[in-house]
């Protein structure tokens, strides 16, 4: 940095500054900085800067997995709201198991990185806790359990009763749950997915256990190929449903397609709702109504809390549950 600022005419200060954001300089000086950072081959030191500073500058993000629409999404706009923090990230997949998600704390650990961010459905709170005395953390998942940790949730019970509410009120009386065995006795039922598909269950038994309407459940896993197989298992039950509620958009698009193949018209014969609101159900035929946690404030939450962490770890925990709309769209809309 020293040759840095010898080169440019500036202070080693002004370097820093001009790299980091910290402090503001003018654009012509920045601009005099970065072409002769380039130049000259100037890399930061993180392991100084590490030992210096006592941090490294660097979070970990830890998902299930990035093959879906919705984590690839979560992902995507955290790493963009931890770069406007000035954080660089590190992101990796744990594939939903225990292994997985203890390997991303020993990983964060390993490379000191300044916290985490987990989608954590194979560990229990008792590990959570013991683990998140190494590194800073906050956990984001729905399993209602976490309150020794900064914990961040979408709204799956409140969002699956609206979507429930809207198929009734929409006239349907024969309504079908995809995405979970059962509508009864949910809480003895365990998915390897984790809890946000019992709470959007639980969202859906709630609105129907007492409109006197029938209700039955259908499950095969999380894809579009999953959605469609639910979807042809309950019409070889021979009744078709008038009204289908499936906890993911990803398995509603799988639904609506098994749907058509079979002559079964969305929404002239059925209506249709999903849930997380992926940018492909605006752009689906018919596009798909469905429920829309609050994203943004979901990843904005979720980056001031880690911060308030790493700055202050001694910091009361928060569980937060972020907000939800639904999103009407053609899957719901009868013609006329």
């Amino acid at each position: 940095m020293r040759d840095v600022a010898a080169e440019a005419g500036v202070s080693a200060m002004t370097v820093s500054n001009a790299l980091t954001g910290r402090r503001p300089v003018s654009d012509a000086t920045r601009r005099l900085v970065l072409e002769t950072v380039e130049r000259l081959g100037y890399q930061v030191n993180v392991a100084a800067r590490s030992l210096r500073q006592g941090r490294t500058g660097v979070v970990g993000i830890a998902v299930p997995t990035l093959d879906s629409h919705y984590y690839s999404r979560l992902s995507h706009r955290l790493v963009l709201a931890f770069s406007r923090a000035g954080l660089a990230t590190v992101v990796e997949e744990t594939r939903a198991s225990r292994e997985g998600e203890l390997a991303a704390f020993r990983d964060s650990r390993l490379n000191a990185y300044d916290g985490l961010v987990i989608a954590a459905l194979g560990l229990n709170e008792p590990e959570i806790d013991a683990l998140s005395r190494e590194v800073p953390v906050v956990v984001l998942g729905e399993q209602e359990l976490h309150r020794t940790v900064d914990h961040v949730s979408m709204p799956n019970v409140a969002g699956a009763e609206a979507a429930t509410r809207l198929l009734l009120e929409r006239g349907c009386r024969d309504l079908a749950l995809v995405g979970f065995p059962t509508v009864d006795h949910l809480e003895e039922v365990s998915l390897p997915e984790g809890a946000a598909f019992a709470l959007r269950a639980r969202g859906f038994a709630n609105v129907v256990g007492g409109a006197g309407v029938r209700a039955r459940a259908a499950y095969a896993g999380v894809t579009q190929a999953d959605g469609a197989r639910c979807a042809r298992d309950l019409l070889a039950r021979g009744e078709v449903p008038d009204g289908i509620f499936c906890v993911t958009d990803t398995l509603a698009f799988g639904v609506v397609r098994a749907l058509a193949d079979h002559g079964v018209r969305v929404p002239d014969d059925v209506l249709v709702v999903g849930f997380d609101d992926v940018e492909d159900a605006q752009f689906h035929i018919p596009s798909l109504t469905s429920v829309a946690p609050d994203l943004d404030g979901l990843v904005d939450r979720t980056v001031d809390l880690l911060a308030r962490r790493i700055a202050t770890p001694a910091a009361e925990p928060q569980d937060v549950t972020v907000g939800y709309r639904l999103v009407e769209r053609e899957s719901t809309t009868r013609p006329r």
